[in-house]
Formats: structure tokens, sequence, C-alpha cells
């Protein structure tokens, strides 16, 4: 209240003076303090990266890119077996006669191996879908790292998925090369392009397994995100 006098003999005149805070002040007062609030909420539940994931996410990828490296590496030289002067492959099947040079055929029937023509072309088709699957299984990996949107933890779960697949395939391709070559098999015989898909057959399983475990930890501090749907306050 402010008072002024307006005479000896006149009482005081008084008058109150109101404080003046325009209604859009008080809005954007109110406004920003609901900002804060949802902005720590989000912070709250977000999900939040170990130092360490980013990591072992990328050995992860990089054990998966060798595999395929490996695997493609092997599956297109295909000489797996050296049995005394015959040499198996998954492509062709070569002999050699007094340390001449190799004498290649196409045609496995050649070999006088029961079923070896088509088991072989099962071999090499399965041998050869392992790599495809493998190729996409490691595209999203890479994406799920690039983008890190609510799907991203999707994207990986799948990529190790499509890599546990490739395992499943690969594996099959060496099961079923050994099957079918079981009589003239030997420890010594066995190519280093051969290892070399078994190195990389090994390592789909290692970037599989280890992909979908470091994600369900990762899952764990996000529970409050399902995959697709978006965060709600």
């Amino acid at each position: 209240m402010v008072c002024s006098p307006r005479g000896f003999q006149v009482p005081l005149v008084c008058f109150s003076v109101e404080p003046f805070f325009p209604h859009e002040i008080q809005y954007g007062l109110l406004d920003s303090q609901r900002l804060q609030q949802a902005q720590k909420l989000l912070a709250q539940r977000r999900p939040r990266r170990s130092f360490s994931d980013p990591s072992i996410r990328a050995l992860i990828i990089l054990c998966a890119s060798l595999a395929v490296v490996l695997s493609s590496l092997s599956i297109c030289d295909g000489h797996w077996l050296l049995a005394d002067d015959r040499l198996f492959g998954l492509w062709h099947f070569c002999t050699t006669s007094n340390q001449a040079e190799l004498h290649c055929l196409r045609d496995l029937r050649q070999a006088h191996v029961p079923g070896l023509a088509s088991g072989m072309a099962v071999a090499r088709s399965v041998a050869t879908l392992a790599v495809v699957v493998a190729i996409f299984g490691l595209e999203l990996l890479m994406v799920s790292q690039v983008s890190e949107d609510p799907r991203s933890w999707h994207r990986w779960a799948v990529g190790s998925a499509l890599f546990l697949l490739a395992f499943i395939l690969s594996f099959g391709g060496l099961l079923s090369f050994l099957t079918l070559l079981r009589n003239q098999v030997t420890l010594m015989g066995l190519t280093r392009t051969f290892w070399s898909e078994f190195t990389a057959s090994f390592l789909f399983f290692l970037s599989a397994v280890s992909g979908l475990h470091v994600n369900s930890i990762s899952r764990t501090d996000s529970v409050t995100h399902p995959w697709g749907l978006p965060a709600e306050f």
C-alpha cells in the first residue's frame, strides 16, 4: 500500500500498486520449468552406454569382418584336401603325375567317388550362402552403430542372429565336405584354405554369441524403451 497526503486535515489517500508480470512471462517460466523436468526425466529413462560398450562392439565388428574375408578367400580357392596325388576342392578335381603341373577337371565325377558331384554342389552352395548371410549381418551391425535411434538395438540383434545362421551354414558345408571324402581325409591332407574356412566358421559363431550377449546386457539398462516403440513421458 502507498499513501499520499492531500492536506493536513484531509485523510490520507491510499492506493495499492500491483506487481507487473505479463501473462506471457508467467507462461514462459512455467513452460521452461516443465521443459527442464521433461529433460531430466528423459535423461533418466534414456539407455546409457558404458565406455567399454562401443569398444566391445567395434571388436565384434572387426572379428566378423575378418571371418567374412577368410570365408570368401577359402571358398574362391576351394582346394581343401590333398590326398596322395589328387587334390579335391569345391569347384575342381585335380590330379598330378610325376611332379608335373596340376590337371584340373570341373567334372567331379571323374574322381570316381560316389555322390561327390551332387554332394559337392550342396556343400559349396551352403558355404557360399553362409558368406552372403554374413555380409548382410555385418551390414546391420555397422548400421546399428552409425545410427542412434531406438531401432539400432533391434538391428544389432538381427545382425548377430544372421551371423549365427552363417555359422550353421558354414559348418554344414565343412561337415558335408568331410563326409563326402571321409575315406580320403587325413589331418595332414587338409589344406590351409580348409583351415581358413574352419577358422571363419568359428569366428562366425564367436561374433554371433558375443553380439547377442552384449546386446542383452545393454538392453537391461533400457527396459523402458521397447524395440521400435517411442519413449513416453
